[in-house]
């Protein structure tokens, strides 16, 4: 089973957002052969609670233009690690130095990488 069409072009516009936003090491992995709640996770990481907050809004935006709303926000206050559940994809906006600690990509490294846009490609509002 591979992530579906319409979560790859979601996980692919919030990438954007979190790049327009300065996310460091944006990443997406297909979760959907071990998950059957999401496709697809979409990782990103800033090095302060203020960047954090402000990628978050960027996706949820962008998100938004698409027609999807976030099912559930976590983590907004404390700003660390916010965790956005569209359904189709999870995005996680994570501090940088708790990103390294919890070190998601390891625990999905069995999972295949979802291409997502670089921080170069222009986002395409």
């Amino acid at each position: 089973m591979t992530a579906t069409p319409r979560a790859t072009e979601l996980a692919q516009a919030a990438a954007a957002a979190a790049h327009d936003k300065l996310a460091d090491d944006v990443v997406g992995l297909d979760v959907s052969s071990q998950l059957v709640l999401t496709d697809v996770f979409v990782i990103a990481s800033a090095p302060n609670e203020r960047q954090v907050h402000a990628i978050v809004d960027a996706v949820q935006e962008r998100l938004q233009t698409l027609g999807v709303k976030p099912l559930r926000r976590e983590g907004q206050r404390e700003g660390r690690w916010v965790l956005l559940d569209f359904g189709e994809i999870v995005v996680h906006v994570m501090h940088a130095e708790d990103r390294e600690f919890y070190d998601l990509e390891r625990l999905w490294k069995d999972c295949p990488a979802v291409v997502l846009p670089s921080s170069e490609a222009p986002s395409g509002h």
